[in-house]
């Protein structure tokens, strides 16, 4: 059987212009601290925790609670408001910013990603694009948002969905892609 010729060649993958924001013995000093003081401490250490991400860089609000296990790959691209928990596993994939307004939930497993390539690109180029979480928003256990999505005031994704495209305010979304189920809250219960 004959095998197609690829024109995709991964080795001609080249990110230069590509800005982390910080230099790479930041970047490093980030990922072994995040591999050990952060990862291994207390369960209850949610302001240790919040203060470890500040002094790399990230916007944390108060009375946040941000696990352990959870992973920010720059958190100086990253800004929590007040209030908002991030749960077990979370992924915070942040090639470019994460806004995540107050009183938010990121359920255990979800996966925060800016990231991704052109699949048109010889070269597999990258793209990057922010994800905004506005306040109020949940996204239930094993959600995945794609790069450039804005998850509206109120809204919810249930578990196990995949985010493709914005969220308007108070929706409940579901599935993959997630499509709209219904209104999270009447108006006569949002006072």
């Amino acid at each position: 059987m004959k095998r197609a010729k690829s024109i995709i060649k991964l080795s001609n993958y080249n990110q230069d212009d590509y800005d982390r924001g910080k230099n790479g013995f930041f970047i490093l000093l980030w990922w072994v601290v995040q591999g050990t003081i952060f990862r291994f401490s207390l369960h209850n250490a949610y302001n240790w925790r919040a203060k470890i991400l500040r002094v790399f860089g990230g916007t944390v609000g108060q009375d946040t609670k941000i696990r352990a296990s959870s992973k920010f790959h720059y958190p100086w691209k990253v800004s929590i408001g007040d209030g908002s928990w991030i749960g077990d596993n979370v992924q915070l994939y942040s090639l470019d910013r994460i806004q995540i307004g107050a009183n938010c939930v990121v359920s255990q497993e979800s996966y925060l990603c800016t990231g991704s390539h052109n699949i048109k690109d010889p070269h597999f180029g990258l793209i990057t694009k922010p994800i905004i979480l506005k306040d109020g928003a949940w996204v239930a256990s094993d959600v995945f948002v794609h790069p450039g999505v804005t998850i509206n005031e109120m809204a919810v994704i249930a578990a196990r969905s995949t985010v493709t495209r914005d969220v308007p305010a108070n929706e409940i979304h579901a599935g993959s892609p997630a499509k709209y189920i219904k209104k999270r809250f009447e108006e006569d219960e949002l006072l």
